[in-house]
């Protein structure tokens, strides 16, 4: 099981990044969640198998049409054990 920290830097509100985030966490049986900062970035956290995790993260590096990224920024954390994948508001 692994677990990551994504922050993801660019056009990335506005362009349904989130929901489109969490239908392709379903998609690969990814847990966490994504939400919006204030400073215009999304935050997620990505838990579940390693090859699903980094398949995810690489997502994250294009995002939904419309998006455009700029950077992502990583970091490895403890697993928790999450079990869906939530928006957080």
């Amino acid at each position: 099981m692994t677990r990551r920290h994504v922050v993801v830097h660019g056009r990335v509100q506005g362009v349904w990044f989130r929901d489109s985030m969490r239908r392709e966490a379903a998609r690969l049986g990814v847990a966490g969640w994504v939400k919006n900062r204030p400073d215009g970035s999304v935050e997620a956290a990505l838990e579940g198998p390693s090859e699903a995790v980094d398949t995810l993260t690489r997502w994250c590096e294009h995002g939904p049409p419309g998006a455009r990224v700029l950077r992502v920024e990583t970091r490895e954390e403890p697993a928790e054990g999450l079990a869906d994948f939530r928006i957080v508001r």
